[in-house]
C-alpha cells in the first residue's frame, strides 16, 4: 500500500527537503578548496558524489515509508547478526582512515558498518522491547538486549572510533530511559548507569588516560586551543573559531570562506558548521540551529503519539540518534567539548552517514503514517 503524500508529516519533510539542498550548496564550496588543491580532483568531485549519496538515500527514505514498520522490526536480529559479523571483519580487512580502521573499500563506494549499526540498534532493540512489553520490570529480560549492543560498543571503541561509540552509547541510553517502567525497576539500573560513567571519569583521571590514544587524548585538551597551534587538536580548533570570527552577523558571502584553503583538514565534513557560518553569519547559523530543533520537536511528538511501543522506540531512537549527532558536532567545532569526528545531520559530507539519516527520517515518516492510520481506524 503507497503511502499518500498527504499522509505524512509535511512540515517535516520540507525542512528536511530544505538542509539537504543547502548542505549540498554547503559541500561543495567547503569542499572545493580541498578537492583541488589536498587530493588533486575536481573542485566538483565531493559535491557529485554527495548528490549522488542523497538521491540513493531518498531511494532508502521513500523505501522506509512504503513498507510497514513490522517488516523491518522482524529482521533486526538478521541485521544485528550481520552487523556483529561485519564489525569483526573490519580487523581483518578494514580499510583506514584518519587512524580509525572502520570502513570496508568496495572500489565504488566505501562502507562503514559502524554507521549503518546505528539505525540496526534501533531496530533492534525497538523489536525486542516490543516482544516483551509484558515483562519490562523483570531486569534480566530488560537488561538482555544490552549484551548485543555492548558487543558493538566495544567492537566500534577498539577500530578506535570513540565519537561513533559514544552516540551508540547514547541512543541506547535515551531509548532505555524512553521504556515505560515503573519507579522501582528504574532505580538499581540508574545506580548501574551513574556508577559506570562515574568509574569510566575516575578511570581516566587515574591513568591520566593512558589507554587511550594520543591523538584521542589530545581531544580533551580543548581549552584555549590558540595557544596550543602547532598541536593538531588546537590547530583545528583555532581555526575553527577563527571561521566563526570572520564571518560575524551576516558572513563573508557564498563560497568566500578563508578557513576551507586547507586550515580546517576536514571542512566539508566535521567541520562544515564553522565554513557555514564564516560565509553566511551567526544569523544563519542561528537559524539552522532552530531549524534543528523544529526536526527534534516533531519527531519527539511522532514519538509519543506512536501507535505501540516499537515505534514509539523507533522514533525516539532517531530523535536521540540526531540529537546526539548535533550536540556532538556543535559543542566540538565550537571548542565548548572534545572533538570527536562526528558529521552534522544533513549538512556534513559522507556516504554511509547520509543514507542511513534519510533511512531513519523514512522510518519516523512512517511511524507517523502508522499512527494516523490507526487513529483514523479507531474513529471510524
Amino acid at each position: 500500500m503507497i503511502v499518500k503524500k498527504t499522509k505524512l508529516d509535511k512540515p517535516l519533510l520540507i525542512v528536511m527537503l530544505i538542509f539537504m539542498i543547502f548542505g549540498l550548496i554547503m559541500v561543495l564550496s567547503a569542499s572545493s578548496m580541498a578537492s583541488y588543491m589536498r587530493y588533486d580532483k575536481n573542485i566538483y568531485d565531493y559535491f557529485i558524489r554527495q548528490a549522488i549519496f542523497m538521491l540513493a538515500g531518498l531511494v532508502g527514505f521513500f523505501t522506509a515509508i512504503y513498507f510497514p514498520t513490522k517488516l523491518f522490526k522482524k529482521l533486526s536480529p538478521f541485521l544485528i547478526f550481520i552487523l556483529l559479523i561485519s564489525l569483526f571483519g573490519l580487523f581483518a580487512i578494514g580499510e583506514t582512515f584518519n587512524a580509525t580502521k572502520g570502513w570496508y573499500d568496495l572500489k565504488i563506494i566505501t562502507v562503514q558498518p559502524s554507521e549503518v549499526g546505528k539505525i540496526i540498534i534501533v531496530l533492534y532493540l525497538a523489536y525486542y522491547y516490543e516482544k516483551h512489553k509484558d515483562n519490562l520490570d523483570n531486569q534480566w529480560t530488560l537488561l538482555k538486549p544490552i549484551i548485543l549492543v555492548l558487543i558493538v560498543f566495544m567492537c566500534v571503541t577498539m577500530q578506535p572510533d570513540l565519537g561513533t561509540a559514544c552516540v551508540i552509547a547514547g541512543i541506547t541510553i535515551l531509548i532505555f530511559y524512553a521504556l515505560p517502567l515503573k519507579k522501582e525497576t528504574k532505580t538499581p539500573i540508574n545506580r548501574i548507569f551513574i556508577g559506570g560513567i562515574l568509574l569510566a571519569c575516575l578511570s581516566l583521571l587515574l591513568t591520566g588516560g593512558s589507554f587511550l590514544r594520543d591523538y584521542q587524548l589530545q581531544r580533551f585538551n580543548f581549552l584555549n586551543p590558540c595557544e596550543r597551534y602547532e598541536e593538531e587538536s588546537g590547530y583545528q580548533l583555532c581555526n575553527s573559531l577563527i571561521a566563526f570570527k570572520n564571518g560575524g552577523l551576516l558572513g563573508k558571502g557564498i563560497g568566500e570562506s578563508t578557513q576551507k584553503y586547507l586550515y580546517l583538514p576536514e571542512s566539508h565534513t566535521d567541520f562544515i558548521f564553522p565554513i557555514i557560518v564564516e560565509e553566511w553569519g551567526l544569523l544563519v547559523g542561528l537559524a539552522i540551529i532552530s531549524m534543528y530543533l523544529f526536526i527534534l520537536y516533531r519527531i519527539l511528538n511522532i514519538a509519543k503519539r506512536a501507535n505501540n511501543l516499537g515505534n514509539s522506540i523507533i522514533a525516539y531512537g532517531v530523535f536521540a540518534y540526531l540529537l546526539l549527532h548535533i550536540a556532538i558536532n556543535l559543542v566540538g567545532v565550537m571548542g565548548i567539548g572534545p572533538l570527536t569526528g562526528v558529521p552534522l545531520p544533513f549538512l556534513s559530507y559522507g556516504g554511509s552517514y547520509t543514507l542511513t539519516l534519510l533511512f531513519s527520517m523514512g522510518l519516523v515518516q512512517r511511524v507517523h503514517y502508522e499512527t494516523y492510520r490507526k487513529n483514523k481506524n479507531h474513529i471510524k
